[in-house]
């Protein structure tokens, strides 16, 4: 075989005389729209916006501080970490510390009734990760508050 041969591109040839410009494809009458804020996103707070789905439980089944079954949908809470259950915790990873029959616990008390979910992701396992609200709120801020959980994997945005 022998040594490869590389072929080099020519350069694009630009005209002369004349400058590049870059075009917009917004037309111009949009840009006050815009500046004003008169384009808005469907939602808000406590609405799910166009990219996440809403999900709605009656009597969700806990498995542990941050994870539950919604039907056949298993949800995690998202933005949070709470404490393995025993033999849950992979070798090698440093799993949140607490008492994890606490924050199951905790978490049966919070899911008491009614369950609305926005949908945001999902995680490797395949669950659905949400931001969740109950009767006494926002369910992540709720583990967080009360010391079942810690912030981790984003951004939690707690009143």
């Amino acid at each position: 075989m022998g040594d490869l041969i590389r072929f080099k591109r020519p350069k694009p040839k630009r005209p002369r005389g004349r400058r590049w410009r870059v075009r917009s494809f917004l037309p111009l009458v949009a840009l006050p729209a815009l500046a004003a804020g008169l384009f808005f996103v469907e939602g808000g707070p406590g609405k799910p916006k166009p990219s996440e789905t809403a999900i709605a439980c009656d009597s969700p089944y806990v498995i542990d501080g941050d994870t539950f079954d919604c039907g056949d949908m298993r949800i995690r809470l998202a933005h949070i970490d709470a404490p393995e259950m025993p033999g849950h915790c992979r070798a090698g990873r440093k799993c949140t510390p607490g008492d994890p029959f606490a924050a199951r616990d905790r978490l049966v008390a919070l899911t008491r009734g009614p369950v609305s979910c926005a949908s945001i992701d999902t995680d490797v396992y395949g669950r659905t990760v949400a931001r969740c609200e109950g009767r006494q709120g926002d369910l992540s801020c709720a583990m967080v508050d009360g010391g079942f959980a810690v912030r981790r994997y984003g951004v939690l945005r707690c009143s």
